[in-house]
């Protein structure tokens, strides 16, 4: 599973494919679709749509010629997990710190 993680991380670190995914996260599209909204060809958002599903944080499916990429809530699922892991450490410290303040009472 790190590795997954691993290879979701590096695949979102380009601001490119960043707005790429961020795109299809707000609905299914095709790659035209896609190219339309970005400073960039049909063939890098091909590509960066290639490293996104390798990734595994996007699928795609056939719609005739088309194909129609969406997130893939594994994928997402698995990157979130991890990242929950963090939050969860990052509240129970900031609740051993809050516990810490002395009172309103005491002062």
């Amino acid at each position: 599973m790190a590795n997954r993680i691993a290879v979701a991380l590096d695949a979102l670190a380009d601001p490119t494919r960043r707005a790429v995914f961020e795109r299809v996260a707000r609905g299914p599209a095709a790659v035209g679709a896609i190219a339309e909204q970005l400073p960039v060809s049909r063939p890098a958002v091909s590509q960066h749509l290639k490293v996104l599903k390798e990734a595994g944080l996007v699928t795609d499916s056939a719609d005739g010629t088309r194909r129609i990429y969406r997130i893939d809530p594994r994928g997402l699922g698995a990157l979130r997990e991890w990242l929950d892991r963090f939050w969860v450490q990052a509240l129970d410290d900031f609740k051993t710190f809050a516990d810490q303040l002395p009172n309103e009472e005491d002062r």
